[in-house]
């Protein structure tokens, strides 16, 4: 097995980013990965005490399929995050710094309209991951078993819906689900899997358009009887992980 394409999501529910390497901790996510997000008025997210939340709690394409429309890239040297609408607007500010958050935030709410709720405020909170999960994981998901689905429905169903760390080929279709419990070696990094990714309604939104016109939801219950696509695993030993890295299945 081998590690095809390897992305961070640095905003929750906005733009990947495409890496050839990247470098893992014990206990943590892709550097940058949902580094920031924005809290809805009503979350109740403090940043001086975080714990998770869940999504509904933030921005996110699950609530927000227009965000899909939203392009944005950050630079961890300078801080900068850009951010280009589709009507050509834009907000170019320092999302480590209070004052560019706050820019970013407006900019995001405006954007939002009448979905954005209460006031909401835009965070990075160093070491604090605004994942799905309630501990940092590093996420998979087999090209094998995606495209055995996309057969199976007869459309395709963009690799970008399902918002992976990594994409991998090697392994049988549908194999990585009984992983769950077992470790892997991934380039230099040893994780262990500790469940699969039960997909959510973010999946129904189009990267490209921000419609929902799929629902990989009821297609997987139907076809295969879950709603399983992908798996999570924490990282046990760190290392660093690249592009075209081996990925070994070790055992139990």
């Amino acid at each position: 097995m081998r590690i095809e394409y390897l992305y961070r999501y640095p905003v929750k529910g906005l733009t990947a980013e495409a890496l050839e390497e990247a470098p893992l901790e014990p206990g943590g996510a892709v550097p940058w990965d949902r580094a920031f997000a924005l809290a809805q008025g009503d979350s109740g997210f403090d940043p001086t005490d975080p714990h998770w939340l869940p999504k509904t709690h933030f921005m996110c394409l699950m609530k927000n399929a227009t965000i899909a429309r939203l392009r944005a890239s950050f630079d961890p040297r300078s801080g900068t995050l850009e951010l280009h609408a589709p009507d050509a607007t834009s907000c170019v500010a320092n999302a480590l710094s209070a004052a560019g958050r706050e820019r970013i935030a407006a900019f995001l709410t405006g954007f939002l309209g009448p979905e954005a709720r209460g006031l909401p405020r835009f965070h990075h909170v160093p070491g604090h991951v605004f994942g799905d999960q309630r501990r940092p994981v590093v996420s998979f998901i087999n090209l094998a078993s995606l495209a055995d689905y996309e057969r199976r429905v007869g459309a395709a169903r963009e690799r970008m819906r399902f918002r992976a760390n990594i994409y991998f080929r090697g392994a049988p279709a549908w194999s990585e689900l009984d992983w769950v419990g077992a470790e892997l070696q991934a380039g230099s990094v040893r994780l262990n899997v500790v469940k699969r990714t039960t997909r959510c309604p973010a999946t129904q939104v189009n990267p490209a358009t921000g419609e929902r016109d799929a629902d990989p939801l009821a297609e997987l219950d139907a076809l295969y009887g879950h709603r399983d696509l992908g798996i999570h695993a924490q990282v046990i030993e760190g290392g660093k992980i690249a592009v075209g890295d081996a990925i070994e299945l070790l055992a139990r």
